[in-house]
């Protein structure tokens, strides 16, 4: 296991120990306050999904785990959760994982757990704090959060950013109940939440399509479909590791493998070409991606 996770693991477990501070409200806000007052999940489906696998599978107990969602998925059913059943009177946090198109309608069945006492966290795409605070009321702490899928196996980064009544021990709370699905960062402002989701939210995606097309110029090449895949999954799945536990930078990792007049430094050549290559098309695809978030958030 890299370093970085052993130490992101025993923090968790240090913080779990111990209690944070009581908030303005009057109760302590750690994990065991909100395994006695339970969490809510307002949709379960992809994203939703991952970070509760990731929750189970560190050890947070499906009981106190309460799930709505129209049309629950056959996993979900049997994970031991509670699907849409009663709900806690006074839950400690409210997770809104729905579509934003869904926002309107879901979110009143739950304006009455607005005021103060519940932490809202949200990680609807494109969806502003000042959504929540109209439909729930502006002394609701509210957390916007932008996780990705590889929560789903530990591996995934949250970025988060509170408005004012979320305060120390709210945002300690958001990040501790996030950092048990990977790494978690706090913005400056919730304006750069839009860039963030065209990063990191829809950055997998990215990846993923770039291995169908690693295979799919192996099969030109002249290599059987099955064998390009499995090359092009596996040199991206052992890059990407080899970048999570090295002290050096991507460039830099980069230029390790690339020698003069080599293989690699013919196709870097195509890549890194300043007017067709990648940077030019990962900035019009994240800064598509960034523009969508700002229209949903309109």
């Amino acid at each position: 296991m890299p370093v970085e996770h052993i130490v992101r693991r025993a923090l968790r477990l240090l913080l779990r120990s111990s209690n944070l501070a009581p908030n303005n409200q009057g109760y302590s806000m750690d994990i065991e306050t909100v395994r006695t007052r339970g969490l809510v999940l307002l949709g379960c489906g992809k994203m939703g999904s991952a970070m509760l696998q990731g929750w189970l599978a560190d050890g947070f107990p499906a009981s106190s785990v309460h799930v709505i969602d129209p049309a629950p998925s056959e996993w979900l059913t049997s994970t031991g959760v509670s699907v849409n059943g009663d709900l806690p009177d006074d839950p400690a946090i409210v997770l809104v994982a729905v579509k934003p198109q869904m926002m309107a309608e879901a979110l009143p069945r739950l304006a009455a757990l607005g005021g103060g006492g519940t932490l809202f966290m949200s990680v609807a795409a494109g969806t502003p704090i000042s959504f929540y605070e109209s439909a729930l009321g502006t002394a609701t702490p509210v957390v916007r959060a932008m996780p990705n899928t590889p929560a789903a196996v530990g591996r995934g980064i949250t970025a988060i950013i509170g408005n004012d009544h979320a305060g120390a021990d709210e945002m300690d709370l958001a990040e501790l109940f996030l950092s048990a699905v990977g790494d978690v960062v706090r913005l400056e402002n919730e304006g750069q939440m839009d860039a963030v989701t065209g990063v990191s939210g829809s950055g997998p995606a990215y990846v993923f399509h770039m291995v169908e097309a690693m295979a799919i110029a192996g099969e030109a090449q002249g290599l059987p479909g099955d064998l390009a895949m499995q090359l092009a999954r596996a040199t991206v799945a052992g890059a990407g590791e080899l970048l999570a536990q090295a002290d050096e930078s991507a460039a830099q990792l980069r230029i390790n493998v690339t020698s003069p007049n080599g293989t690699t430094a013919a196709a870097l050549e195509v890549l890194m070409s300043e007017e067709t290559g990648l940077p030019p098309l990962m900035c019009q695809a994240v800064g598509a991606a960034a523009d969508r978030s700002r229209e949903l958030g309109k």
